[in-house]
């Protein structure tokens, strides 16, 4: 018993010295992104009908940083200003699925390979659930909504000296302290189950109890559908399932549906965009997910990535320190975090500040509209 309880905390910082380096790099990039695509810009490019508009609400949403339930009034909004159902839907089933910091993380983790398999099947469920819904809706679903008392914001502040330093200092702070904040919990969780899952299960366990196939992508497939699983924080969970006897295409099944299809997402959509809506937003995802898990073991061999997650030798002295600064971040996070709260209650309320309840500068951006 002993042995497996002391691989447990080498487990642990073997797969954060790994995700680290590329995970603070994602952060960086996230903050940036996060006031570069202003409300104006997206609104602009998605605000119209169409398959353009629906191939450009999916790529916008491969990248954006936004988790399940940060998208949603984001969507919401967009639905508001013009954009089609199509290209709301399509939205909504890219976004949650990744973001470049769960894509970064991903490479360090998980392999070139099942990094450009995992966003590329985000934009091609975008597209097939924003076709899906144009297609049923025709014509007059495809109409726009007019704003319910929502003004777009003057974006013409952050012109001039001082508007660019308070973006950098915006997009810092947004990156390294409100985005760790947020995913935090999460991720520490998802590195205790992979160090858990490394420590306690042989290789083959899973593959024993159900070999690979498209039975065991059905399986984990299933088991993502009603839970809430971070896009990143779900990464070593991943790894640790394919080294316990997972194909990587149920891992990836699991890593598709957990972020963007709980029962709180589900259920918000329904009352969004409509009963139909929801209900072809659901099934897009399923159907990616399912065949996108079985097409990835047969155009891969699973051992090939399998050893990409089992080749990660001892982390060098840059992972080390990466992982200590990542660690220094979620840690200061959850300090700032309690910190907002006594504040709260102290003055008897909640915080006013729209992250503190875990929406990013993007989401908070957009108004509710309170009638959809």
């Amino acid at each position: 018993m002993a042995d497996w309880l002391l691989k447990i905390p080498g487990n642990f910082w073997e797969v954060l010295a790994e995700m680290a380096p590329y995970l603070l790099l994602g952060f960086l990039a996230a903050g940036f992104l996060s006031v570069l695509l202003s409300p104006a810009v997206v609104e602009r490019h998605l605000g119209g009908r169409g398959f353009l508009s629906i191939l450009k609400a999916s790529a916008f949403g491969v990248p954006l940083p936004l988790c399940s339930c940060s998208v949603i009034p984001v969507a919401a909004s967009l639905r508001a200003h013009g954009a089609g159902r199509g290209a709301v839907t399509a939205f909504l089933v890219s976004t949650p699925q990744t973001g470049v910091d769960s894509i970064l993380a991903t490479y360090g983790l998980l392999g070139p390979v099942f990094t450009v398999f995992r966003a590329g099947a985000a934009l091609v469920s975008g597209l097939i659930g924003g076709a899906a819904v144009s297609l049923l809706e025709g014509r007059d679903g495809e109409g726009a909504v007019p704003p319910q008392g929502a003004e777009k914001a003057d974006h013409g502040e952050c012109c001039g000296k001082e508007g660019r330093r308070n973006l950098i200092l915006s997009a810092l702070r947004y990156g390294f302290v409100t985005l760790p904040k947020e995913i935090g919990g999460p991720l520490l969780i998802g590195l205790l189950a992979a160090a858990l899952i490394t420590a306690l299960l042989p290789g083959d366990f899973f593959s024993g109890l159900v070999p690979p196939g498209p039975l065991q992508v059905l399986l984990l497939m299933a088991a993502g559908v009603p839970v809430y699983i971070c896009a990143t924080g779900s990464i070593p969970v991943a790894a640790g399932l394919i080294l316990a006897g997972v194909s990587p295409g149920a891992a990836f099944a699991l890593l598709m549906t957990g972020p963007a299809t709980n029962a709180a997402t589900l259920g918000t959509v329904w009352k969004v965009l409509g009963k139909r809506t929801c209900m072809v937003y659901l099934g897009s995802m399923l159907v990616c997910a399912f065949f996108g898990g079985i097409l990835l073991d047969e155009l891969v061999p699973p051992g090939e990535i399998r050893a990409v997650v089992a080749g990660v030798g001892g982390p060098g002295l840059w992972a080390q320190v990466s992982a200590g600064a990542l660690l220094a971040l979620l840690a200061w996070g959850y300090v700032d975090s309690r910190r907002a709260e006594r504040s709260g209650r102290g003055r008897g309320k909640a915080p006013a500040e729209g992250n503190q309840k875990g929406e990013n500068p993007i989401s908070s951006q957009y108004p509710r509209d309170r009638s959809l």
